[in-house]
């Protein structure tokens, strides 16, 4: 069976690329970038290449690069850099909203109990929070304000530009978890004003494993592995030569392919709404303009995600109901209970996220599959059946 992969919010598939370019760092220049001898410093002028094409990716300077696991780890040390540098000055209230990732929320609800005052701003039925929500809530003790530049579930695009200027005012640091947007919407540091902004190579072809965070010239991370003076002595532990190169390589390759791929993507994302969106009793979740190229997300009445999900991969389509990180959760996903969703609504969500790889003719036995899948379940469901003789009131007109 040819499987159709529509779950790219969660990993994509390593471009050939990313693949040939980590290859040599597996095979041959496989030495410890801290080691003096040939083999070590050929590792280290990989590590200095990579560092400065992932700088000028982004805008940014070479120095103001640090390299991590991922994009929570990013997460973790933006977050917490931020609470040390702002407790100096005797600051320890946070801002945020109540979308944001896991890798924030959790590491807020950390620091809470550390002391800190944390705001989780409420967000409108599309998932926006706004500049002037920001400005209202910034008072004299804020020390970091914390906004994601896309959500993860359902692909709203933030105006973080215009929050990052309202921080710049109040004088207060601005990081943005841009996970799901670097290398699928252009994005340049300098331009959107942040402090910080935290990206992972797996969500633009690059490896698991890999991921950066960008700190303003000015601002010291703090150090949460200890061990070593690696990533100028703010991230301890073997730099992952083979990873690092290899997120430079997908990174460069996504970028020079937003302005290719998008209107494509984009196509492709608005059939696939629209397909969708013939079914009955079932609604669009987030932005129908600012969102990303290649995300969808859909809430069907009746009907559970769970069981859409598994009838849709027996047809060879590789879809999720939302993030990966709490696919093991059986609470609906806290993204669309707080822009709206009823708990009986989030449980039908289905999150199709596309790449560059997938096609018109793709989409088209998706919507299909969707439609006959929605269907087959509803006529086994009580709920439906209660919602089409009245004893209910339906949620999604």
């Amino acid at each position: 069976m040819n499987r159709i992969y529509v779950d790219n919010a969660a990993t994509t598939k390593m471009s050939k690329a990313a693949i040939e370019a980590m290859l040599p760092y597996l095979e041959e220049c496989y030495g410890n970038s801290s080691s003096l001898h040939t083999v070590g410093q050929l590792a280290a002028e990989a590590l200095f290449k990579a560092r400065q094409s992932i700088a000028e990716s982004i805008g940014a300077d070479i120095k103001e690069i640090y390299f991590t696991s991922g994009g929570s780890e990013a997460d973790n040390q933006a977050l917490i850099s931020a609470a040390e540098m702002g407790a100096r000055k005797g600051k320890k209230h946070i801002i945020s909203q109540k979308t944001e990732h896991h890798a924030i929320l959790h590491t807020l609800k950390k620091l809470e109990k550390q002391g800190f005052k944390v705001d989780l701003l409420n967000v409108d039925g599309e998932g926006n929070v706004t500049p002037e929500q920001i400005a209202e809530a910034i008072g004299p003790d804020t020390a970091l304000v914390t906004i994601m530049t896309a959500n993860n579930e359902i692909g709203t695009i933030m105006p973080i530009k215009e929050i990052a200027a309202v921080c710049k005012e109040k004088g207060v640091l601005f990081h943005t978890d841009a996970v799901q947007a670097v290398g699928h919407i252009p994005l340049d540091v300098h331009d959107i004003g942040c402090d910080m902004l935290s990206l992972s190579a797996h969500k633009f072809h690059g490896p698991k494993g890999a991921g950066a965070l960008y700190v303003r010239k000015g601002l010291m991370p703090s150090c949460l592995i200890e061990g070593g003076a690696q990533e100028r002595g703010r991230r301890a532990g073997t730099e992952n030569i083979a990873g690092i190169v290899s997120m430079a390589a997908a990174l460069k390759e996504a970028i020079g392919n937003i302005s290719e791929n998008t209107p494509r993507l984009i196509a492709m994302r608005d059939r696939l709404i629209k397909g969708l969106s013939e079914i009955p009793h079932s609604i669009l979740n987030g932005s129908i303009i600012n969102r990303l190229p290649g995300s969808v997300n859909m809430c069907f009445e009746g009907i559970e995600g769970e069981s859409l999900l598994l009838l849709l991969d027996a047809k060879g389509i590789c879809a999720s109901s939302g993030s990966a990180c709490t696919s093991g959760a059986l609470d609906p996903s806290h993204v669309l209970l707080a822009i709206g969703r009823p708990h009986e609504v989030a449980h039908g969500s289905l999150r199709l996220t596309l790449s560059e790889e997938n096609t018109p003719e793709e989409i088209e036995f998706i919507i299909k599959s969707t439609k006959d899948v929605v269907e087959y379940l509803r006529n086994m469901s009580p709920i439906w059946q209660d919602l089409q003789e009245g004893k209910r009131k339906y949620v999604i007109q």
